[in-house]
């Protein structure tokens, strides 16, 4: 747009014309001096353009502009609520946390299907599936009883195998800050360092029923229905300790005896204490 020559009057110096401007100011020559003003933000509130069609155009550039500074204002405010609502997510996790009381039943165990299990060591995380019924019908269930102290545990069982025979396929400590009251996705995410994955040999011999016990029929190995469930504490470490002793390579037996120890502090549990496995299949 060329405003050269052209003629305006200003409230306070009355007539004058353009003598420069640029993408941000702008230069009138009036009668007694030269004035520079901010473009083209003085035409919106002190400058007046005498040419109709100059000012037509001009009253384009003032429109796009207020209409970028009300976005850049809105961006602001969603950028400062966005702050605020991280700061009380903070708040919330903090409380959470500090009140916080262990659950003797914060761990959970997985049935992932063949398809899914390449994605859930490629990504380290595992889905919770979805509700079934009810007003949240749909929508991603939330591990309500999970926290940093939790441990997601891998299993499956091929077709054609007994449900005696699942194996356990690897584990992961949950993420550092993960609380499941929180989890929208569903999606639960391993520990930056905490994590494991048996070989086919490793887990052969490591049965998640040696572990596990249904206490209503504990001579009965059924899974049922359901993505997962939530079991003891100490069946946990008693896993975690029995991959410590499965695991000949240096650096992988280093890395499950951290993990052990690390749980056993989070989860307050003793390993002089740890009684030996009783689950179903020890029972039969």
């Amino acid at each position: 747009m060329n405003l050269i020559n052209k003629e305006v009057t200003h409230e306070r110096f009355g007539q004058g014309s353009v003598v420069e401007h640029t993408d941000s100011l702008v230069e009138i020559h009036f009668a007694t001096d030269n004035k520079k003003f901010v473009f083209p933000d003085a035409f919106a509130k002190h400058l007046k353009l005498h040419d109709k069609i100059t000012a037509k155009s001009l009253e384009k550039v003032l429109l796009k502009k207020e209409s970028e500074r009300e976005k850049a204002e809105q961006a602001k405010e969603e950028e400062i609520q966005l702050q605020r609502e991280e700061q009380q997510f903070r708040l919330e996790h903090e409380k959470l946390m500090k009140a916080h009381k262990l659950h003797s039943k914060s761990q959970m165990v997985f049935w992932c299907d063949t398809d899914e299990l390449s994605s859930v060591f490629k990504e380290w995380r595992v889905f919770t599936g979805v509700v079934k019924s009810g007003n949240d019908k749909g929508k991603p269930k939330k591990p309500t009883r999970t926290f940093p102290n939790s441990v997601s545990l891998i299993t499956a069982r091929d077709s054609g195998m007994a449900e005696k025979d699942r194996r356990i396929l690897g584990v992961y400590m949950v993420n550092e800050e993960f609380i499941g009251k929180f989890c929208e996705d569903g999606y639960i995410p391993a520990h930056s360092e905490y994590r494991l994955q048996l070989t086919e040999q490793e887990s052969d011999r490591m049965r998640f029923w040696k572990y596990y016990v249904n206490e209503t029929s504990p001579h009965r190995m059924n899974w049922n229905t359901g993505k997962y469930r939530y079991f003891e504490n100490v069946w946990m470490a008693q896993i975690l300790l029995d991959i410590v002793s499965l695991k000949s390579d240096t650096q992988e037996r280093e890395l499950a005896q951290d993990f052990f120890e690390h749980f056993c502090r989070m989860n307050r549990i003793r390993e002089d204490e740890l009684p030996e496995p009783n689950g179903a299949l020890m029972r039969i």
